[in-house]
């Protein structure tokens, strides 16, 4: 029976490198699927790893249909055995319901990738709905860690080097690079108690320092 499988973890957890490693153990037993994805860092129509790797895929747009696009390469003649959804979180909620129906109608697998939640901790719709519909949900056994050295459990956004809770849900941005000056957008994965007091991995090197008074309340 085809499964609707959905892997999720913070930032730095694996998800696009396991995206892509799952394609290419597909591909390399005959396999004929389609790789997907939505808002990746390196650019529309790719998924990228923070180890380098690199594919091309289809771009996941609001008004994309899954479920036409796998009845109309069937109908044409095509083969679709599997179905590789990254950054499924940006997905809309209809969706992830498109894709449920082409594992149970079309007994296609899907195996989707994505974040639960946003940088205000809150559940993405795409992410919410998969854990409702998935046949099985798996946590990545690779523990992205906060700067204390915890397990990393939230995903913080800073802008212009301050973290923020509010704002444009989705903002294409990446982990901060070592610089002297913060980037515009960046995003950093912090555990719960630091992301509690917005307590960045540089917040935390300036309070060390006594630039600014420490962060309780």
């Amino acid at each position: 029976m085809a499964a609707l499988t959905f892997w999720t973890g913070t930032m730095d957890a694996g998800k696009s490198t396991l995206a892509l490693q799952t394609d290419f153990n597909h591909a390399s037993r005959g396999k004929v699927g389609q790789l997907f994805t939505a808002h990746d860092r390196a650019g529309a129509a790719r998924v990228s790893s923070r180890l380098g790797l690199e594919q091309h895929a289809l771009e996941v747009t609001p008004d994309f249909n899954f479920w036409h696009f796998a009845v109309d390469t069937l109908t044409q003649g095509g083969r679709l055995d599997y179905l590789v959804c990254d950054e499924a979180q940006f997905y809309t909620p209809t969706q992830i319901e498109a894709l449920a129906k082409i594992v149970d109608e079309l007994q296609i697998d899907v195996y989707c990738f994505g974040i639960l939640t946003d940088f205000r901790t809150r559940l993405f719709p795409g992410s919410a709905r998969l854990v409702e519909l998935a046949d099985r949900t798996e946590v990545l056994q690779v523990e992205a860690l906060c700067w204390c050295g915890a397990r990393a459990t939230h995903n913080a956004r800073t802008e212009d080097g301050v973290m923020v809770t509010e704002g444009e849900v989705i903002v294409v941005g990446d982990v901060a690079p070592p610089s002297d000056q913060p980037p515009e957008v960046a995003y950093e994965v912090l555990c719960r108690q630091h992301h509690r007091r917005n307590l960045t991995a540089a917040r935390a090197r300036a309070v060390s320092l006594g630039v600014e008074p420490l962060p309780f309340g």
